[in-house]
């Protein structure tokens, strides 16, 4: 079976009401002795046979100590390192092969939401091994509700709630920092540069978010989602800064960039700024966001990060137990 996509108002409330009810019902039945010894009978029930697709789904899996559960992994799961290393490639995340996937003798798929094709779940549907498609909202709330989705359904809620607060006091020291900015300045991502043609990040996307978080502005709002863009929008979007992604041979290089006549007259061409970082930190959403929104932060304003110190609270915290 599939776990749709569903829009937390729609799926979260009515979930938690459910395990609140059955936590209620178990308090009236159950000796409180006894809670320790449910919690690590419900943890062994969980599927002990994951493949997990998706870098960010991945990244939580480890932080909550299932990386032993983890029998495959997608070729976005670069972080833990160790993830592509020690376990099987079952492929990028939306050309998945079922027989791959199948060969690992899995008990349960835990896919970031877009991962496929259709055609490859269906196989793994008909083998009736489950997929739990975990919703991909590029807000700070959505990261908090990846983890708890998935804890939950792993039956190590309190993990989870460890996880979700060391995160939140990571959002929270960043907010702290992104209140000081008071002149914002203008990021254009750029996804690639192909025979002189950008393709740029637009609003509601993840690079649009992770801007914002790190207290700059998206230079492009005249479109949702990746698209490529002429030389005239890329004069008039007037970038201060030209961010991209670090990806070896097919990396977005800044000679590339100012050495093309639109960006060559940009405010980001005349101070040669150019920032380059790695995809799953920069745009995963994952546990690891705010610390990527303060390094870019950082790049951004250079005088204002060095000001203020910060030490990641989830680098450090330990949830696995």
């Amino acid at each position: 079976m599939t776990v749709p996509f569903m829009h937390r108002r729609t799926f979260l409330r009515p979930f938690a009401a459910l395990f609140a009810a059955g936590l209620a019902a178990a308090a009236l039945c159950v000796p409180r002795a006894s809670h320790a010894v449910d919690a690590a009978n419900a943890a062994a029930a969980a599927p002990a046979r994951i493949v997990s697709v998706g870098g960010a789904v991945t990244e939580i899996l480890y932080a909550l100590g299932l990386d032993d559960r983890i029998v495959g992994v997608d070729s976005t799961s670069l972080y833990p390192v160790d993830a592509l290393r020690t376990k099987p490639n079952v492929g990028y995340m939306r050309q998945l092969s079922a027989e791959g996937i199948l060969g690992l003798n899995p008990q349960l798929i835990i896919a970031i939401a877009g991962s496929g094709p259709k055609e490859t779940l269906a196989v793994v549907n008909e083998a009736r091994v489950p997929v739990l498609s975990v919703p991909e909202v590029f807000s700070e709330q959505g990261i908090l509700e990846k983890i708890s989705f998935i804890a939950e359904r792993m039956n190590i809620g309190p993990r989870g709630a460890c996880l979700g607060e060391a995160v939140s006091a990571d959002l929270t020291a960043m907010h702290a920092l992104r209140d000081k900015i008071t002149d914002k300045r203008r990021v254009m991502f750029v996804m690639s540069l192909v025979n002189g043609r950008a393709m740029v990040a637009g609003r509601h996307t993840a690079a649009d978010a992770i801007i914002d978080l790190a207290g700059g502005v998206n230079a492009i709002s005249e479109f949702d989602g990746y698209k490529p863009i002429s030389e005239e929008a890329i004069v008039a979007a007037k970038p201060d800064v030209i961010l991209t992604m670090q990806r070896g041979a097919d990396a977005v290089t800044p000679e590339a960039v100012f050495g093309n006549p639109a960006f060559a007259v940009t405010p980001a061409a005349q101070a040669k700024s150019f920032i380059a970082m790695d995809g799953l930190y920069l745009l995963g959403f994952g546990p690891r966001t705010a610390a990527a929104a303060h390094d870019l932060a950082g790049k951004l304003y250079p005088s204002l990060s060095a000001q203020s110190p910060w030490t990641s609270r989830v680098l450090s915290a330990d949830c696995r137990h």
